[in-house]
């Protein structure tokens, strides 16, 4: 997920909790960094649902992804898998492809949320848009989201923060009809990606009550059943 750095408010981690976290179910996303997750302890602790961290590329596989995603569900946390994109190594359908067969899949259960396509800021190399240009990341990401729905039937969400969607895709408007994961840290959500009029997830601190990123549904939890029954 996002660095700290790319996200923190002038250089300052802030520790309060916004004021939507009062009324709008808490949740978190994890990835192999927490390892074994306590899932009875992060429910004890208000987390309704979870983001998985399943696959990168196509070389990388979550080793804790198994005991973090049927975990979470053993205790009644409703979950979801996502994947972290580098669009500079293969592409978006393959990438895609990869995820779906190692963790990405959906079920109209109602504790499976849709796929999670994590595009940012490079982590390994200095070209934060991945040398490539905004024209074809945009069509990388439509690959990519072409082939999980083909194979989930679920339009992935998107996980972005405004700053690298305005640097790396034009601010694209291509990708309205996807729900925003979207990363911001600070005591509200701030500037929305263009063409999207709400975010479904707000990312909004790397470290609180749970276990990883701290994170909240914009709805209620009747709203958040719906919306990972599709």
């Amino acid at each position: 997920m996002t660095s700290v750095a790319a996200l923190t408010l002038a250089g300052t981690v802030l520790a309060d909790l916004p004021a939507q976290a009062a009324t709008r179910p808490k949740g978190h996303d994890v990835s192999s960094h927490q390892k074994h997750v306590n899932w009875q302890r992060a429910k004890s602790k208000g987390a309704r649902f979870v983001y998985v961290k399943a696959t990168e590329s196509t070389t990388y596989k979550n080793p804790y992804f198994a005991q973090q995603y049927n975990g979470a569900r053993k205790a009644g946390i409703i979950r979801g898998a996502y994947h972290f994109a580098l669009p500079n190594r293969s592409s978006g359908r393959a990438q895609a492809s990869y995820f779906v067969r190692n963790g990405g899949s959906w079920s109209r259960d109602g504790w499976t949320l849709p796929p999670a396509l994590d595009i940012e800021y490079n982590p390994y190399s200095s070209r934060k848009c991945y040398g490539l240009s905004r024209s074809k990341l945009v069509s990388w990401i439509k690959s990519f989201s072409a082939e999980t729905r083909r194979r989930t039937g679920r339009r992935p969400v998107i996980y972005t923060n405004y700053l690298w969607w305005k640097t790396c895709t034009g601010n694209s408007r291509a990708f309205a009809n996807h729900a925003l994961w979207l990363a911001h840290y600070d005591r509200s959500a701030g500037p929305l990606p263009a063409g999207w009029a709400y975010w479904t997830f707000w990312q909004y601190h790397h470290k609180g009550s749970l276990p990883g990123d701290q994170n909240l549904f914009n709805g209620s939890m009747n709203q958040l059943r719906r919306f990972a029954r599709g």
